[in-house]
C-alpha cells in the first residue's frame, strides 16, 4: 500500500470538514467545491473525493477554515407551522429562520412534520445528527396524540409486534390509550423508527384520524416546560453523560475544543438609535445619581412640578379664589351641594356679607377638601 493511499484512510472527507467548521451543509460544500471555491495546501481542487488531515491547509475563498467548535446539542420546541429546513422551494416559514441571532449552524436531529409540534433536537455536529437519528441507536421518541375516533386498548397493543401498513413494515410500537372524550381521544405513541408520518400511517390504519400531535421526548432529553419556540442548550457535562461513550465513540464528537463567539448581530437600516436607549457600555455607576465625583453636574438638580408651586400665589390670588357654593344633581336627580373654586365671572359676582369676607389669620381650605368640620379621629384625637 502506497503512502497515499494511507493518506486517504487517515483523514476525512474534504466536504465533511468544510460542514464541521460550520460554513455550509455537505451538498453546499460539494457545490463550493465544483465551483472552484475550495483550495487545500494552496491548490484549488476541483473533486470532493478528498480526504484531509488535521495538517492540511483548507481555505475557502482564500480564507482559512475556522477551527471547529466542541459539539453542541440544543432543545428546541417547535411550534405548528414550521417546516423543519434550512430553506423552502415554496416559501414556507422554517424552524431556522425564526431561531435567535448568534447560534452556529446547526442541524436537526431527524425531522417534524410541518403540523407537528414539540421536541426537536439541534447539533453544530453533522455527524453527532447522523448517529442520534439511526434505528440503530435504539433511542425512543414518545408523543403525545389527539385523534378522532373509536379504538380499543387491545388494538393498540397489537401495535408491540408491528405492524405493515402499505406495504411499509414499522418496528414495535408501544401506545397506551390514556383518556376518551367523546368522540376524541389522547394517546401516548412511543416508537423507535421515525419513518416518514409513521404515527399518522399506523393510527390511519386503525381508523383514527390525528388532529394534533406533540412529541414529548426524543431519548433521555424531555420537553418539560420549555416553552412554544423557545431554545435550550444542554450543558457539556449533561451531554456527555446522556450520549454515553458508545454514542460518543460512533460520532466521532468532540467535547475539549471551545466554543466559537458568536457573531455580532448586524444593525438593520431601520434601526435608529433612541437618545433614551441606555449603550450597551455604559455601568451602573455613570447613572446622574451614582456618578462619579468629578462627573457630576455641578448645576443642582431641580425637581420638575405638574401644578402650580405654593409659593407662586400670592395672597390676593389665594382670596380670589375662595369657594363657591352651588347646587348639582346626581344620576338619580337628588340635589348635592358643591363647591366650586375659583373666581366667577364679574357680572355674577354676589354682594359679600361681612361673615364671608376673610379674617385676618383666618386660614383657607385647600381646594381639595370640602369646608365644615373635620372629621374626629377614630380615638378620640383630632
Amino acid at each position: 500500500m502506497d503512502d497515499k493511499s494511507k493518506f486517504d484512510k487517515d483523514g476525512e472527507r474534504i466536504a465533511k470538514v468544510i460542514a464541521r467548521a460550520g460554513l455550509a451543509s455537505r451538498r453546499e460544500a460539494e457545490a463550493w467545491i465544483a465551483a472552484g471555491r475550495v483550495s487545500v495546501n494552496g491548490a484549488v481542487i476541483r473533486s470532493p473525493a478528498l480526504n484531509v488531515t488535521a495538517r492540511d491547509r483548507v481555505s475557502v475563498d482564500g480564507v482559512p477554515l475556522p477551527a471547529a467548535e466542541r459539539a453542541r446539542l440544543l432543545l428546541y420546541h417547535k411550534p405548528r407551522g414550521l417546516l423543519t429546513s434550512h430553506s423552502d422551494p415554496q416559501g414556507r416559514p422554517t424552524i431556522f429562520e425564526h431561531l435567535p441571532k448568534g447560534l452556529p449552524r446547526l442541524l436537526s436531529v431527524g425531522r417534524l412534520d410541518f403540523n407537528t409540534e414539540g421536541l426537536i433536537l439541534l447539533t453544530n455536529d453533522g455527524a453527532l445528527a447522523r448517529v442520534l437519528e439511526l434505528p440503530a441507536t435504539g433511542w425512543l421518541r414518545r408523543y403525545r396524540v389527539r385523534a378522532h375516533g373509536s379504538v380499543s386498548q387491545e388494538r393498540l397493543d397489537a401495535l408491540r409486534a408491528g405492524v405493515t401498513v402499505e406495504g411499509i413494515h414499522y418496528a414495535p410500537i408501544e401506545a397506551t390509550l390514556d383518556r376518551v372524550m367523546g368522540s376524541n381521544l389522547w394517546l401516548t405513541f412511543a416508537i423507535r423508527e421515525g419513518k416518514n408520518r409513521e404515527v399518522r400511517s399506523v393510527l390511519g390504519h386503525l381508523g383514527l384520524s390525528v388532529t394534533r400531535l406533540i412529541r414529548v421526548s426524543f431519548g433521555p432529553f424531555q420537553l418539560g416546560e420549555l416553552a412554544e419556540g423557545a431554545i435550550e442548550e444542554v450543558p457539556t457535562r449533561v451531554l456527555r453523560e446522556q450520549l454515553g461513550e458508545r454514542v460518543i465513540a460512533l460520532a466521532g464528537a468532540d467535547f475539549s475544543a471551545p466554543i466559537a463567539a458568536p457573531a455580532p448581530l448586524e444593525k438593520t437600516a431601520d434601526a435608529v438609535e433612541k437618545p433614551w436607549q441606555k449603550p450597551i457600555t455604559r455601568k451602573s455607576s455613570d447613572h446622574v445619581w451614582r456618578a462619579r465625583e468629578a462627573e457630576r453636574p455641578g448645576k443642582k438638580l431641580q425637581r420638575k412640578f405638574r401644578g402650580s408651586r405654593r409659593d407662586a400665589v400670592t395672597q390676593p390670588e389665594r382670596r380670589a379664589a375662595k369657594p363657591r357654593a352651588g347646587l348639582a344633581t346626581d344620576r338619580k336627580g337628588r340635589a348635592v351641594p358643591v363647591e366650586r373654586h375659583g373666581e366667577p365671572p364679574r357680572e355674577s359676582l354676589p354682594e359679600q356679607r361681612p361673615s364671608d369676607r376673610p379674617r385676618k389669620g383666618r386660614r383657607l381650605h385647600a381646594p381639595d377638601r370640602s369646608r365644615g368640620a373635620r372629621p374626629r379621629h377614630p380615638r378620640g384625637r383630632r
